[in-house]
């Protein structure tokens, strides 16, 4: 679910080695570095934008509550970021997706992982989503490297990516 509303600090620490990386706004400082100004918004979707986004990304949205971070430098739009919260096995994940003005993932940032720390995909994993877009069919097993022994994690993250990607499509590009 693309929320970020109830972040990752107010997620439960129900394993022992679970992980907060970074706090909302730790994330929107990286996702956004040269910006004067970020703003958010929340939205409440209507049923037709949920089943668009639900059919493009192949993914349900759990919340029709969605809220869009969106970069400025001097007035200049940078980019747009979501805070997709989702569970990978029976515990939450929370990572920042940062799309540039034209919806190409810019960066995936983690930033919790509350499932034992031996399912989580590194740094370089993570990378292969920069420069994929909608238009891309982020496959596991095809676009998409997966992961021997996380492969609810890559499985989870994937489905996260392309909400983020269908949001952007949906919402922003189609306009709200």
């Amino acid at each position: 679910m693309l929320l970020g509303c109830a972040f990752v600090c107010a997620l439960p620490l129900a394993a022992a080695n679970a992980k907060v990386f970074y706090s909302r706004s730790e994330a929107l400082g990286l996702a956004f570095p040269d910006a004067d100004r970020v703003e958010d918004e929340t939205l409440v979707l209507a049923d037709e934008q949920v089943e668009r986004i639900e059919s493009l990304s192949h993914s349900d949205l759990d919340s029709k509550l969605v809220r869009i971070y969106t970069g400025f430098k001097s007035g200049e739009l940078l980019g747009y970021a979501f805070i997709d919260v989702h569970n990978v096995r029976t515990l939450p994940e929370a990572f920042l997706v940062v799309l540039s003005p034209a919806g190409e993932v810019q960066t995936l940032r983690l930033l919790a992982f509350h499932e034992p720390l031996e399912y989580k995909p590194n740094d370089r994993w993570y990378a292969q989503f920069e420069h994929k877009s909608a238009a891309d069919p982020l496959r596991l097993g095809g676009d998409v490297h997966g992961i021997v022994g996380a492969t609810l994690s890559a499985q989870a993250t994937t489905r996260g990516v392309r909400r983020a990607l269908a949001l952007y499509q949906v919402v922003i590009r189609d306009g709200h």
